[in-house]
């Protein structure tokens, strides 16, 4: 792993788990035990440092989805693994990265996710649709309130505070919220496969 690679990857960690405004060029240098020429060396300023930063997140997001999308399982075991897989990635990271991201770079955040993620509501809204037409989720389901509940749920798991007080695995959250909703739009068929997980 090159040494730019090395500082974006610990860089991007210490984003996640501190917040994007309480993170200084000063604060990464003494975390990473490295120069601050070091960092200038690869990255003009934070901001071009937090650019690749979030390309790496992102991209790393979209990948596991989009592999998880040409999985040969069914669209509701699909759509459980891929919620699986952003929990575990997004889990755990502070909300205050998200609410500095979304406040104070928001056109940088918007050009990544047009370059990485934009594609993933079209993968999840195909899931959904073919789940109805293979019988697995109930006809009357409308794809698109299915899909905004669904982000809805992820959004409040991780990136608010509403489950931190809670001191148990992500895994029992999602059973306790995102499963439960998945269930109430299937059919006996649907239902199947949660009983075989």
């Amino acid at each position: 792993m090159s040494v730019k690679d090395k500082i974006i990857n610990a860089s991007l960690h210490l984003f996640l788990k501190n917040g994007i405004r309480e993170m200084t060029i000063q604060k990464l240098v003494k975390e990473l035990d490295i120069s601050t020429k070091t960092i200038y060396k690869y990255f003009a300023d934070k901001e071009d440092l937090l650019e690749q930063c979030l390309l790496v997140h992102y991209k790393l997001l979209s990948e596991n989805l989009s592999a998880l999308q040409d999985s040969p399982i069914n669209p509701v075991a699909t759509l459980c693994k891929m919620w699986e897989g952003a929990l575990e990635l997004d889990f755990g990271v502070n909300h205050i990265f998200y609410h500095d991201l979304n406040y104070y770079y928001p056109k940088m955040q918007d050009m990544i996710l047009n370059k990485t993620v934009r594609k993933n509501p079209a993968i999840l809204l195909n899931l959904v649709e073919d789940a109805i037409r293979k019988g697995y989720f109930r006809k009357d389901t409308n794809p698109q309130i299915a899909l905004a509940v669904m982000e809805t749920l992820y959004v409040t798991i991780c990136r608010t505070d509403t489950f931190k007080h809670i001191k148990v695995k992500p895994e029992l959250i999602l059973q306790n919220t995102m499963e439960p909703y998945l269930r109430g739009l299937c059919t006996a068929k649907g239902l199947n496969v949660f009983e075989r997980k």
